[in-house]
């Protein structure tokens, strides 16, 4: 879940892929001041270096870069459906290279994780003044874009294929089940306001209320149990954009990306974007957990351990209450739903999803794996939310949170997982 990215081009194309034949994926970094940390708001300024004029996106090579709602948010993500993940920690960490060296010039860097640990909101944010700036003023004007939930929460998004209805009732059903225990992968965001909120992954937390005006906007995160397009439409969209018209009369905001969701479907492109995974301390990291969640997801499309139609059976609220309490302790969450468990094939009647997750580890990723080593770290040391905490040692005095910080700078632009 993002600020709100509204380009025209999206990270697959219009042709209609089958499951698993192309993944697209969208990073979201802070930029920061080098010196201080503080939020830096020049994503314009970064993207009129390279284009020589004003863009919302502009292409590099297998890449592409792009503005969000908040000028000091910069996305990357690929440019058309990447075929293999492997290729894309390269790639992005290319990139990512290239922006610090343009900042440096301006006196900044990028930042990782899913919250920037002391940001004002109120008093910080500026918006993308640019091309856009219509549908990004009826946001604001409707919803006050100025707090945590909207100007301060950087986020993975992965877009799944689907070639058509049949293929969509799988995916859909497949990822309602992976949903509710990815904040215990990728929490990364237990800082806010310069303080431990108590939340692994804060900015999931502040999220599910930024839309509060309109319930529908994000309803229980977790999709509703609908698994065609014709449903889709009359359960989640039409409703939706109902309850926005009287705020909405020009319809600016009546399209699929209004859904807020943790996972939404968009039709135009035929794919599945998740939007619950805070953003890592580097791509490799980001890799392994999508890949890690790509295998999930395909043993559930195989029926390896269930059928599809036991999938399609659980309600949103079983599945919402074990999300909401990953959101809090992520790994260390307990997990006493017995169907649910059964459901990924784990052995026990109980488990907390730091056990889950490893035994779904254990079976779905070779160690010979490149990403084996990555997902061996996150699973043995904790989420990076996890990480940061143990850093931290409960001593959130602002130069200790800048030391912490900084080391997730330096983290993101060597390309390596934070071990502290």
């Amino acid at each position: 879940m993002s600020q709100r990215n509204l380009q025209t081009a999206s990270p697959m194309n219009k042709k209609p892929l089958h499951l698993f034949e192309g993944f697209g994926v969208e990073l979201e970094y802070m930029i920061v001041d080098d010196q201080d940390l503080n939020v830096l708001p020049v994503t314009d300024k970064i993207i009129y270096h390279v284009a020589g004029r004003y863009e919302n996106e502009i292409e590099q090579g297998e890449i592409c870069w792009s503005n969000e709602l908040a000028l000091h948010v910069i996305e990357l993500k690929t440019n058309g459906p990447a075929s293999d993940l492997a290729r894309l920690p390269d790639l992005f960490q290319h990139d990512i290279r290239r922006i610090n060296a343009i900042l440096s010039d301006m006196g900044g860097r990028l930042m990782p994780g899913g919250t920037h640990p002391w940001m004002n909101p109120l008093t910080e944010t500026r918006l993308w003044p640019h091309e856009y700036n219509a549908i990004y003023e009826a946001y604001d004007r409707i919803f006050n874009c100025k707090g945590h939930g909207w100007s301060n929460l950087q986020s993975i998004h992965l877009n799944l294929p689907f070639h058509d209805d049949a293929e969509f009732a799988r995916l859909h059903a497949a990822v309602r089940l992976v949903l509710p225990i990815l904040p215990a992968l990728a929490a990364g965001s237990p800082v806010m306001d310069g303080k431990l909120t108590g939340f692994h992954d804060t900015r999931l937390e502040v999220y599910r209320f930024n839309q509060k005006k309109i319930p529908l906007a994000a309803g229980e995160v977790i999709p509703e149990a609908v698994f065609s397009k014709k449903d889709y439409e009359k359960v989640i969209l039409h409703p939706l954009y109902q309850s926005i018209a009287p705020y909405d009369p020009d319809k600016i905001l009546q399209d699929e990306w209004l859904n807020s969701r943790g996972a939404i479907a968009r039709f135009e492109r035929n794919t599945i974007e998740i939007r619950v995974l805070d953003i890592q301390e580097c791509p490799l990291a980001d890799m392994a957990i999508l890949c890690f969640i790509v295998e999930m997801i395909r043993d559930l499309v195989n029926e390896t351990t269930v059928d599809v139609s036991m999938q399609r059976s659980f309600e949103i609220a079983p599945l919402a209450d074990i999300f909401r309490k990953c959101i809090v302790r992520s790994q260390d969450t307990v997990i006493q739903n017995e169907e649910y468990l059964r459901a990924f094939g784990f052995p026990e009647s109980k488990g907390t999803a730091g056990e889950l997750l490893t035994f779904l580890k254990s079976r779905l990723i070779p160690e010979t794996s490149i990403w084996s080593g990555p997902l061996n770290l996150i699973l043995k040391k904790g989420t990076l939310a996890g990480r940061i905490i143990s850093a931290l040692n409960n001593d959130v005095r602002h130069e200790k949170l800048k030391e912490v910080y900084g080391n997730l700078c330096r983290c993101l632009n060597k390309g390596e997982l934070y071990d502290p």
